[in-house]
C-alpha cells in the first residue's frame, strides 16, 4: 500500500503503508509512486486545477501498467454540468471508461462531515444555513465512502484481471430536505432551530467570505442544484449499500448529536 500525500507530517497510517510525497501535478513523484502499482484510488481535491491534475494522473498511471481504479466521483455527475466540479468528474469518468481502465466510479452524494463547518452558526445562532431545498438530498457518512472505496479497491486488486467499469450510488439512509435538517438540530440541540431558507445567492455571500470568490461562487451553483433537484437515491441504491457493507448506513441525527457535543447533552 503507498500513499501519495502533499504533507508526510500530516499522514497518519498503519504500519506498513508507503508515504510518497507529491501531488497530481508533480510529474516526476507520479512516475515514482505509480513504479510497481496495478490498483489505484483516485480522489481530486476541489481545486482551479482539479480537470487538469485528473487527466495527468490518468495519463500517467495508464503509462506506468495500472489496470485498475477506484475513482471518487459524485452524484450526478452526469447530469449537473453547469457546477464545475461536477463537470470534471463527469469528464475523468468518461476518460476512464474511453482509456480501457477497470474501474469503480464512486458517486457520493453531500458529505454529512461537510456539517462540522456549519456547526457553530447551528449551535450558536440556531439557524440551519445549507441552502438544501426540499427536494431532498440523501446526504452520506464519510465514514460509509470509505469503508466501500476499500471494499472495492481491494476487489479490484484481488481479481485475477480487470473487472468490467460499475458506477455505485453513494447515499445515506434518508432523504433529508432543508426544513427537516432543521427539524434534527431543533430534536438534537432541545430548542428551535430554524431552516435558513433556499436562497443559493445569500450561502454564495456568505462563502466568499471564507473562500476563493471562484469556489463560493461554485458552491452557489451546487445549491442551486440541491434547491432544484435535490439528490435523491435511485431504486435499489441504499439495498446495494448495505449488502456491500453488512451492515446499516450511518445517520444523519447520530453525526449531528455528535458534532453537537456538550450542546447536546445539556439540552438532554
Amino acid at each position: 500500500m503507498r500513499v501519495l500525500t502533499r504533507d508526510p507530517a500530516k499522514a497518519e497510517f498503519p504500519a506498513g503503508v508507503e508515504v510518497a510525497t507529491g501531488d497530481l501535478l508533480d510529474i516526476d513523484a507520479l512516475r515514482r509512486t505509480f513504479a510497481g502499482v496495478r490498483t489505484l484510488f483516485l480522489l481530486n481535491a476541489v481545486t482551479g486545477d482539479e480537470f487538469t491534475q485528473a487527466i495527468v494522473t490518468l495519463n500517467l498511471a495508464r503509462e506506468a501498467g495500472v489496470e485498475r481504479v477506484v475513482y471518487l466521483s459524485v452524484f450526478g455527475a452526469d447530469r449537473a454540468v453547469e457546477v464545475p466540479h461536477f463537470a470534471v468528474k463527469f469528464g475523468a469518468e468518461r476518460m476512464l471508461r474511453q482509456m480501457g481502465f477497470g474501474a469503480t466510479i464512486l458517486r457520493p452524494t453531500y458529505f454529512i462531515d461537510n456539517e462540522a463547518m456549519i456547526r457553530d452558526v447551528i449551535v450558536d445562532h440556531a439557524v440551519y444555513p445549507m441552502p438544501i431545498g426540499g427536494k431532498g438530498v440523501a446526504m452520506v457518512d464519510a465514514r460509509d465512502i470509505a469503508e466501500i472505496a476499500a471494499i472495492a479497491l481491494i476487489r479490484r486488486d484481488a481479481a485475477p484481471g480487470p473487472l468490467p467499469v460499475e458506477t455505485i450510488n453513494l447515499v445515506g439512509p434518508d432523504t433529508l430536505t432543508g426544513a427537516g435538517l432543521a427539524a434534527i438540530w431543533s430534536a438534537v440541540l432541545g430548542r428551535p432551530v430554524a431552516y435558513g431558507g433556499d436562497d443559493p445567492s445569500g450561502f454564495e455571500q456568505a462563502m466568499a467570505g471564507t473562500m476563493p470568490r471562484w469556489m463560493a461562487y461554485e458552491m452557489r451553483l451546487m445549491a442551486e442544484r440541491f434547491v432544484g433537484d435535490g439528490m435523491i437515491p435511485e431504486a435499489g441504491d441504499r439495498e446495494r449499500l448495505t449488502a456491500i457493507l453488512g451492515r446499516p448506513l450511518h445517520a444523519y441525527r447520530d453525526a449531528a448529536a455528535a458534532l453537537a457535543g456538550p450542546a447536546a447533552r445539556a439540552a438532554a
